[in-house]
């Protein structure tokens, strides 16, 4: 036991008993120590202050010398602690089917277990900590452990190698051993930069594949021996070393071979020299074997043509393989060659028999030349009466689509008379008449504005402005264009709300399902008719479904053609000309949609049409319809008309002098100016054509009277040009308007509703 020590020097214990010995000895050491002249008192004094200073310094080391023996019961505790996981470590790697080794960051060897020593004999001797995996590493391949290295692969070189692959592991590595064992090695980096390694032996997984390798191999030898037995050519295959390794019995019988030569390993040579003395290559048989056994050495494809002995004919083809070696194949072609021969025979007399024809057909060629001229000549006159009747159609068609102005301008004058007549006080028998005739004009109206649409549509004139919008809008404007007419037919109209968004013309569009409802009302006596938008991956299909009539199945591809009807209703008073569908399956081509219909008769019928889905999320607003609230302020307004044909002014005069309007009429604003000047007082209203003499236009027309009257009065313009530019130039420049011939009820409500917004208070 070791006694510990104070810092002065001095032995300390914890039994009382020695510690007042050792008191007792000092203070005698001190005694002794006295000269005679010394002070006994101081001298007790010291000895007390020596005493206390031995117990402060003895409590102190006592107190070390426990916290000494604290420190050593934690030290050895922790020892004992690292021994234990030391040797658990131990026996885990031990445990270990696979072998086991770690090396620091150095690339010394820390630890390996026994599996790892038992993989590579005789390692135990240099396999201790410390030694590197280099000196490992050569050690086996020098004590011939490596059996893998091949023959041109150099020990320094393969060392090399191994180490980078040791020292930057990436996947692992398969080696052969000199013991018939096959190891596979997967490395991995540690944290601190050493390597650990699991050496696994694979000798079994390595058998099992060369026994299912030579499996696979004896089965592919067999499905190769049937293959060649089936075919009906001889075949027969040399190896790299031009040895017979296969072949079929079509090979022995065309070659007529004996039973030695027809066995493996028999040699090429010995085949070439057989057959060179059977005769099969000729009187210069030898120099026959020599340019074969040459090209075979080269590695050279043949094919040629050879006669045997006993008059067979051979098509002999011979191709190099990718490891060594060649296949030849033996095909009978003495069929073949017979009947080229009767066939050059037959070609002989065949020349006679053509020369013999050829005068015959010569003249026949020449009579058929000049049918063949007649013909030409008959489809070119053929294609020349097309192209003149194309033209003369598309004529027509351009000059009805640019006439519309000339045929809509008397038609427009007819129902202004029309409509003021009828608004006056007739007897019964006139204003039936009068009814007739307003009939019949709103009949030819439609007609002529229908077949004005068709000449466009066919004229190509009609031009496509998609946009993207919310279907929903569109279908609540139909809602709100047909409620009242549905309630009048006193059917029920119920339209379905969507929010999906299209791509389409919206004007166009709409046409098409206005056509598609008006049908469904006129054709339905009761019920309801039922408006909605299904959304499928790519496009939305709008649907108008009615309880209507229905359409016969046999007639529903026919529908769409002009002048097609069937199944009018008896309680139709008014007779339409079957054109509405027409034009739809014109605007629905324009438009690139698709369109359909499903009809059973006496039930109802579906007209349908796709567009397709909008690619953006934002939409253009459609334009709100405008409903224009009746009103009394017409009667007693000042109104100028200004239109360049007579007959229209007149009407236009007695239409809305029937209204109790003030009416100045003139051709053009000039002739205006002096009326009004003599009336003294300013117009409400101008009412004006937008084509008028000497190249002005109505709009034209507008400012000057505008201008001359410092006033700018609201004004309407009208016109019978209906084509798209002219309608948007005028809506751009801030006018309504109205399409001859002019609808007086539309006229009026539009008169009334710019009269009351020009007298609204402000």
């Amino acid at each position: 036991m070791s006694i510990p020590r104070n810092p002065l020097g001095i032995e300390t214990f914890s039994d009382p008993i020695k510690t007042q010995k050792i008191i007792d000895v000092l203070m005698d050491q001190v005694e002794r120590g006295i000269d005679s002249q010394g002070n006994a008192f101081s001298l007790f004094q010291t000895a007390i202050l020596l005493e206390d200073k031995v117990r402060e310094r003895t409590r102190t080391l006592e107190g070390t010398l426990r916290d000494l023996e604290d420190a050593n019961r934690a030290l050895s505790k922790a020892k004992t602690e690292i021994e234990t996981a030391q040797t658990r470590l131990m026996e885990a790697i031990e445990s270990i089917s696979e072998g086991f080794a770690q090396f620091d960051s150095d690339d010394n060897l820390v630890l390996s277990n026994s599996k790892f020593k038992e993989l590579w004999p005789g390692i135990e001797a240099i396999a201790q900590p410390g030694v590197s995996f280099e000196v490992l590493s050569r050690w086996t391949v020098e004590q011939g452990l490596i059996s893998d290295l091949g023959q041109d692969v150099d020990v320094e070189e393969w060392l090399h190698l191994r180490l980078l692959r040791h020292r930057l592991p990436v996947e692992p590595l398969v080696v052969q051993l000199s013991t018939g064992r096959w190891l596979q090695i997967t490395e991995r980096t540690t944290r601190d930069g050493g390597t650990v390694g699991i050496y696994t032996d694979i000798s079994e997984i390595k058998r099992s594949e060369e026994v299912r390798r030579e499996q696979e191999l004896a089965e592919k030898s067999i499905l190769l021996q049937s293959t060649l037995d089936n075919i009906m050519q001889g075949v027969s295959v040399f190896d790299k070393d031009r040895k017979l390794v296969a072949w079929n019995d079509r090979f022995v019988d065309l070659l007529d071979l004996p039973e030695w030569l027809a066995r493996p390993g028999v040699s090429f040579a010995e085949y070439l020299c057989y057959r060179c003395e059977k005769g099969d290559y000729g009187i210069d048989g030898a120099q026959a074997v020599a340019v074969r056994l040459d090209s075979a050495d080269k590695a050279k494809s043949l094919y040629l043509e050879q006669t045997l002995s006993n008059g067979t004919v051979l098509e002999v083809r011979r191709d190099p393989m990718p490891q060594g070696g060649f296949v030849t194949t033996y095909a009978d072609i003495t069929d073949r060659k017979v009947a080229a021969e009767q066939l050059r025979e037959s070609k002989e007399n065949l020349e006679k028999r053509v020369a013999e024809r050829t005068a015959e057909l010569t003249s026949v060629n020449a009579k058929l030349r000049q049918e063949i001229d007649e013909r030409t000549r008959m489809a070119e006159a053929l294609r020349a009466a097309k192209a003149e009747a194309e033209d003369a159609n598309l004529s027509k068609t351009k000059f009805l689509a640019a006439a519309s102005h000339d045929l809509l301008q008397p038609l427009n004058a007819a129902r202004l008379f029309v409509s003021a007549l009828s608004e006056r006080q007739l007897p019964e028998k006139e204003g039936g008449f009068v009814s007739r005739i307003d009939g019949a004009l709103a009949s030819v109206e439609g007609l002529l504005g229908t077949l004005l649409d068709i000449s466009k549509f066919d004229a190509g004139v009609v031009s496509v402005e998609e946009a993207d919008f919310c279907i929903g809008d569109l279908l609540f404007s139909l809602e709100q264009e047909y409620r009242s007419i549905a309630l009048d037919a006193e059917l029920e109209l119920r339209v379905v709300q969507s929010a999906t968004m299209v791509r389409s013309d919206p004007g166009l569009l709409g046409r098409i399902l206005r056509n598609f409802v008006t049908n469904a009302i006129r054709y339905t006596k009761q019920g309801r008719v039922l408006i909605g938008c299904r959304r499928t991956r790519e496009s939305a299909r709008i649907e108008v479904w009615d309880t209507g009539v229905g359409i016969p199945g046999a007639c529903l591809s026919e529908i769409f053609e002009e002048f097609q009807q069937f199944n009018i209703p008896q309680h139709l008073k008014e007779k339409s000309f079957g054109l509405g569908l027409a034009i739809v399956a014109r605007i629905a081509r324009i438009l690139d949609h698709r369109i359909d219909v499903r009809s059973e008769e006496g039930k109802g019928s579906v007209f349908s049409i796709e567009i397709p889905l909008s690619p953006s999320r934002f939409a253009s607003r459609l334009p709100e319809p405008a409903f224009f609230a009746p009103s009394d302020n017409i009667p007693g307004s000042f109104v100028v008309v200004v239109e360049n044909e007579e007959s229209i002014l007149v009407g236009m005069r007695e239409l809305l002098e029937g209204w109790g309007c003030t009416v100045v009429t003139a051709t053009g604003p000039a002739m205006a100016l002096p009326e009004l000047k003599h009336a003294g007082r300013l117009p409400d209203m101008v009412v004006a054509d937008f084509h008028l003499d000497d190249g002005e236009d109505g709009l034209a027309a507008i400012h000057h009277l505008r201008k001359a009257c410092a006033h700018d009065m609201p004004a309407i313009v009208i016109t019978a040009d209906r084509s798209a530019e002219i309608l948007q130039f005028v809506r751009d420049n801030g006018y309504p308007v109205l399409k001859k011939p002019i609808k007086p009820a539309k006229l009026r409500a539009l008169m009334s509703h710019m009269l009351t917004e020009e007298i609204a208070p402000i």
